[in-house]
């Protein structure tokens, strides 16, 4: 494995994993709300359902859509309900004096996966990642495996930036207006990224 190939994988990833997306905004909400040790799971999350997005692409699941578009469709419509749901529930999150939520939770690991499946640009890093660096022949999926390790270890590091961004704005929110008007805005957000999708 050369570096030149390591090195292409490493700032493609950084670059996808650490541009803001419903993911980011998430975590962010996610720092913020619950705090960087609750929402590592969350974190690791992403990373598995990104490594599964590419194994299965590299797999050959990207015919599927090519050959049935109608399951791209539905899962555009099932991923811009699932972001419309998730920004109802940052936005109604009910903060006591404590600054933490009664009821709410931080997502966990195998939701974060599942999210994935959702994601509009999960898809497109996963796509992009196995068309654009995996090798041919003998070496395919060894490549396959060493761009999902690699894009494991990168989004690790990109998503604890974002975390960290959401503990650090939880010190500002000293009042039930502040949390509030953070959670309308990380809402807005999350809801924005249906754009995204259409």
């Amino acid at each position: 494995m050369e570096w030149s190939f390591i090195v292409s994988v490493a700032l493609f990833a950084a670059v996808m994993t650490g541009t803001p997306g419903p993911n980011n905004v998430m975590l962010t909400a996610s720092g913020a709300n619950f705090g960087y040790v609750k929402t590592l799971p969350h974190c690791l999350g992403i990373g598995l359902g990104l490594i599964s997005l590419i194994l299965l692409n590299g797999a050959g699941l990207g015919v599927v859509f090519t050959n049935y578009p109608v399951v791209q469709t539905l899962l555009k419509w099932l991923g811009s309900g699932y972001l419309l749901y998730l920004a109802w529930r940052i936005l109604s999150a009910g903060i006591n004096k404590t600054g933490q939520d009664d009821q709410a939770k931080p997502m966990t690991c195998l939701e974060a996966v599942l999210f994935q499946y959702l994601n509009p640009k999960a898809w497109l890093m996963s796509v992009t990642a196995v068309s654009s660096f995996s090798l041919s022949g003998e070496h395919y999926w060894f490549s396959l495996l060493a761009i999902s390790v690699i894009f494991l270890l990168i989004q690790l590091q990109t998503s604890s930036v974002w975390i960290g961004f959401g503990t650090v704005i939880r010190r500002w929110l000293s009042t039930p207006i502040a949390w509030k008007r953070f959670n309308s805005s990380m809402a807005m957000l999350t809801a924005s990224c249906v754009l995204f999708i259409w």
